[in-house]
């Protein structure tokens, strides 16, 4: 006999999910045996064989295309109650019926933790190896996570019988529905503690105060987080360690400034050396290097120093160091400067130098410019 799952939940080939599975409610509390006695026993079996399929969008596809032998072990034959647990712990949220689940792991994954290391510029630059404090939860060394007082081990649950769950009876739409819960004794783990260890009161963990060692990379900057896989809490039961994250914040330096990879800093230079030009030192995290004054230099020149400035992250190479320069002009003279200056500016026709102003005859300038002439 050729089934068809739609005409059995009477609904169209076009029907949508929540059509199909409103169909398949309305059918299940009109055929649970509980409600229509034993003799609905085997329509309700086809409903639900019919809702399972057609509420799954691939088994449903496959159905549409071949019907019945399309879906091979997992049709007719296979349906049955197979899928009926899954169907009720979607209405009800618990399981029903059928083999119960299994305890839970008393042991489970640690928190993440964060960190905050503070590092010179010179660390990012080229990179460090730093040691970094933590508080944070360990395996308990006394009982090695199992939680027990040494010598003594978990004892089996006597409420659920180490299955970790308890079922009861509950009254739904369907009638009485046998549902599955954790068991409350134990917390579904199916065993209890009788003598916790005192070391860590039964968890299988202690806080103590650990001193990790980190590699920083060069490049880091303020922001930047560094994961350490397995460095943080150990969980609850002696469960796995989290990751520790380590984030960098840079400490801001008096002579460099960082932007991206480039450093930059100033150089003062007095107005005679801007002007004949001279080698000057200066101290890098490279150490000293020359820099060649050219004469005539203007305030605010630029000169750069390749690959002096902080490492590429993760990938070779390193940024420039940019030399910004100051020039200097005295404000104190004594008599001879001020005269070697004025000797100076008379040979350079600098003595008395003229204002420029702008030759616009409409701008502001302009007006000015006549009203100082008599215009």
């Amino acid at each position: 006999m050729v089934n068809d799952y739609y005409e059995i939940l009477g609904v169209s080939r076009q029907a949508s999910a929540e059509e199909i599975k409103k169909a398949y409610r309305k059918l299940a509390r009109k055929l649970h045996p509980d409600v229509a006695g034993p003799e609905a026993a085997d329509k309700f079996k086809d409903v639900t064989r019919a809702y399972e399929v057609l509420s799954n969008p691939e088994k449903r596809q496959m159905y549409d295309l071949g019907g019945e032998s399309a879906l091979g072990g997992g049709g007719a034959g296979a349906a049955g109650f197979g899928g009926f647990q899954d169907i009720f712990e979607t209405f009800f949220g618990a399981a029903t019926g059928g083999a119960p689940r299994g305890p839970v792991p008393r042991g489970r994954r640690g928190q993440d933790a964060l960190v905050r290391l503070d590092i010179e510029l010179s660390e990012a630059v080229f990179g460090a190896t730093r040691e970094l404090q933590v508080d944070t939860a360990i395996i308990c060394p006394t009982c090695h996570g199992s939680c027990c007082r040494p010598g003594t081990s978990p004892r089996t649950c006597e409420v659920c019988h180490g299955r970790g769950s308890v079922q009861r009876v509950t009254r739904s739409f369907l009638g009485q529905v046998m549902a599955t819960s954790a068991c409350s004794a134990c917390q579904g783990h199916g065993t209890v503690i009788p003598d916790p260890c005192q070391d860590c009161s039964g968890e299988g963990r202690v806080r103590t105060r650990q001193t990790l060692r980190v590699e920083v990379p060069a490049g880091v900057d303020s922001g930047t987080r560094i994961r350490m896989t397995g460095q943080g809490e150990v969980g609850p039961g002696g469960g796995p360690a989290g990751d520790l994250y380590v984030e960098i914040r840079e400490k801001p330096h008096p002579v460099f400034v960082r932007r991206g990879d480039d450093l930059h800093c100033t150089l003062p230079l007095p107005m005679t050396a801007a002007a004949l030009g001279t080698v000057t030192t200066l101290d890098t995290f490279d150490g000293p290097r020359e820099i060649d004054i050219e004469p005539g230099t203007q305030p605010e020149q630029v000169y750069t120093l390749r690959d002096l400035g902080v490492g590429h992250l993760h990938r070779g190479g390193r940024g420039d160091l940019h030399v910004h320069v100051d020039v200097h002009v005295p404000t104190r003279l004594d008599d001879r400067q001020r005269e070697l200056l004025a000797e100076l500016a008379e040979l350079r026709g600098e003595v008395q130098p003229e204002p420029r102003l702008a030759t616009s005859g409409s701008g502001v300038f302009s007006k000015l410019r006549d009203r100082l002439s008599g215009r």
